[in-house]
């Protein structure tokens, strides 16, 4: 297989909003390269819908926001991590605003709506439901104007490079030749999101498969806190269509879920009602649809008129007419699916991970601000503050290390065995994710995992040797952290957070404040596996 050899001071692997504030931070310190699968706007930060969440109102202080987060994990999250992302956030949406984004105003000012498990309004929006995607625009514009920056689309990143017991670049797979290039830097940083691709249901993007955290794994990386999958209580439901996001804020607004027997139900589970917690609203839902043998319940908006919603939420407005639904006068059929991973590569307060030259931000990452149930809206936030705080940290590890003792070609393994078949291997992806939403989802068992595990290993032995190519690679990610968050879920022999063990439903015995962790022994060959454990870390 033809391979180029590429050099550069900063590797950066992912393109959503914390690789760019990244980016934008590294290129005053050296050449930066950009590797992202897809195109610019193929990252969960662009779909991003509710708003971003800061404490910049009049009502509102830092001190709030730290408690609201804190709570809203399950006292599971790091309170310095907390900490730095509540005191630094005003300044890095500030600094985004200088920067031309533009966000919501009423009279002039910024307008804040409040969503569920916040004490005051303060979460930010943009284009009314569209937050994401100004941020990730504000963003690309300020680095497009950044001549140490080379971006490089529809590239997948293959493996990470280990050398000496450090990080110093990356396999990518140039997605459209199909040719390999090794990337050798002084420090490489994963943004590459999430993996709720592993879900049937999911409200992420197609290429949210895990493929950062799959990588620091085998290369490895300590990941924290797999278990902590957020599913979002209220994602449109139709047999023959994918999940849509509906935002939080429709809820915040006013939006009431009510069950197929037009009941509103929300009050016989939390005095908060629809603005409880994310992870009490989900399974809030799925009990209404147990007991009542449906398929979704209904979020009614029709109260708050036609022209509200169509300037308040433009994009879901326009979404759901083209399904035929117009939320000024119908219902919303809507049930839970899997939307945000609290869990990724484990990190410290400024990115780093265990291995050195290795760093993570973003959803990748477990910066530890979410605990056991991220706040609605913070994750925008967290974007900006550790992408800024891994770069800093980034600049000065490559100042204060060696570059690597060789710069060799990556030769890719050879073997007489025979690849899967695409068919294959898009039976088994879909046969996963189908597994995973039924054994390891909203709801768990102690059975239900431990078949699931069983499973999965069956798949990991089969995947030894995926097709060379984006598809087979993305499923072989997609089962590695499936193994992991099924292992991390069946260790912790609790209900906290998002974690809900149907046989354990409440907090109890010694796991309760410590986090699951899990790292493999890395074999330094590409698609390679080895063993991986879970073991217990105090809070």
């Amino acid at each position: 297989m033809n391979n180029q050899v590429l050099s550069t001071d900063f590797l950066i692997i992912g393109a959503g909003v914390a690789g760019l504030r990244a980016a934008i931070e590294l290129c005053r310190h050296g050449e930066v390269t950009m590797v992202a699968k897809g195109g610019p706007q193929d990252n969960n930060s662009f779909y991003a819908q509710g708003g971003v969440a800061v404490a910049l109102s009049e009502e509102d202080d830092v001190d709030l926001h730290f408690t609201d987060t804190v709570k809203a994990g399950h006292q599971l999250g790091s309170r310095p991590a907390t900490k730095a992302l509540v005191e630094e956030g005003p300044s890095r949406i500030h600094e985004l605003i200088e920067w031309g984004a533009k966000f919501d105003t009423v009279d002039g000012q910024l307008a804040f709506t409040k969503e569920g498990a916040h004490s005051r309004h303060r979460v930010l929006r943009a284009g009314g439901d569209a937050t994401g995607s100004e941020m990730v625009r504000a963003l690309s514009t300020k680095a497009q104007g950044l001549k140490n920056l080379k971006w490089l689309g529809n590239h997948f990143g293959v493996e990470l490079l280990i050398q000496d017991g450090r990080c110093c670049g990356a396999i990518v797979l140039d997605e459209q030749k199909g040719t390999c290039k090794t990337i050798w830097a002084s420090a490489v940083l994963l943004v590459t999101g999430g993996a709720g691709q592993i879900y049937a249901r999911t409200t992420n993007p197609p290429n949210a498969t895990g493929d950062g955290i799959a990588m620091a794994l085998r290369a490895g990386a300590i990941l924290e806190d797999m278990e902590f999958v957020q599913f979002h209580p209220t994602s449109l439901y139709l047999p023959s269509s994918p999940p849509f996001l509906l935002s939080e804020a429709l809820r915040g607004e006013g939006g009431i879920l009510r069950n197929n027997r037009c009941e509103r139900f929300m009050k016989q589970y939390d005095q908060n009602q629809e603005l409880a917690p994310r992870d009490i609203v989900s399974r809030a839902i799925w009990a209404e649809m147990q007991k009542t043998k449906a398929r979704h319940v209904y979020l009614d908006v029709t109260h708050l008129g036609e022209s509200f919603l169509k300037e308040r939420f433009p994009t879901i407005y326009s979404t759901c007419l083209r399904y035929d639904i117009d939320i000024s006068e119908e219902w919303i059929p809507v049930s839970p699916s899997a939307h945000y991973f609290m869990g990724g590569v484990k990190t410290d307060l400024h990115g780093a991970s265990n291995l050195p030259g290795l760093f993570a931000a973003g959803e990748a990452a477990c910066s530890g601000v979410h605990g056991a149930n991220r706040l609605a809206s913070n994750s925008l936030l967290e974007g900006l503050v550790f992408g800024l705080r891994a770069a800093e940290a980034a600049s000065i590890f490559s100042k204060t290390s060696s570059p690597p003792s060789t710069m060799t070609p990556f030769i890719a393994r050879q073997s007489s065995a025979q690849h899967m078949s695409e068919q294959d291997v898009e039976k088994l992806r879909n046969s996963l994710r189908r597994l995973m939403w039924t054994k390891v989802g909203l709801i768990r068992t102690g059975e239900s995992l431990r078949k699931a595990l069983d499973q999965l290993q069956q798949w990991s032995r089969k995947l030894q040797l995926p097709p060379f190519n984006r598809t087979g690679l993305e499923t072989q990610n997609m089962v590695q952290v499936g193994r992991c968050v099924t292992e991390a879920a069946l260790w912790r022999t609790n209900s906290v957070g998002a974690h809900y063990r149907e046989d354990i439903p409440f907090f109890k015995g010694l796991k309760w404040k410590v986090h699951s962790q899990c790292q493999q022994i890395p074999v330094r060959a590409p698609a390679s596996h080895s063993h991986k454990t879970n073991k217990p870390r105090r809070t």
